[in-house]
């Protein structure tokens, strides 16, 4: 079975129902096709920052994306490391 996606759209309706519309999460639910506690996570996870908050279809908030940046950095940083260390150690052994 495919995990379902969801637009950040369809999350923030589920959520303006919830909150100003004054409908329960158990309806909610039952209208959305998506379970409760999902319903409560977009929720909370709306409240804590509402700017940057369910992203949807595979988006990264800005954080995320500069960390996994600097996570591809990293990388190659130390392969550029590892061939400098060869090239010295090599060098090393030819002036011998």
């Amino acid at each position: 079975m495919e995990r379902r996606k969801f637009t950040r759209e369809y999350k923030l309706e589920a959520i303006r129902l919830i909150k100003n519309g004054g409908v329960s999460y158990v309806q909610a639910s039952q209208d959305h096709g998506v379970h409760t506690s999902q319903l409560r996570d977009w929720v909370k996870k709306f409240s804590d920052d509402p700017e940057h908050a369910l992203p949807g279809q595979g988006q990264l908030k800005p954080d995320q994306l500069e960390i996994a940046r600097l996570k591809r950095e990293v990388t190659k940083l130390k392969a550029e490391r590892d061939i400098l260390k060869k090239a010295a150690a090599y060098f090393a052994k030819e002036t011998m």
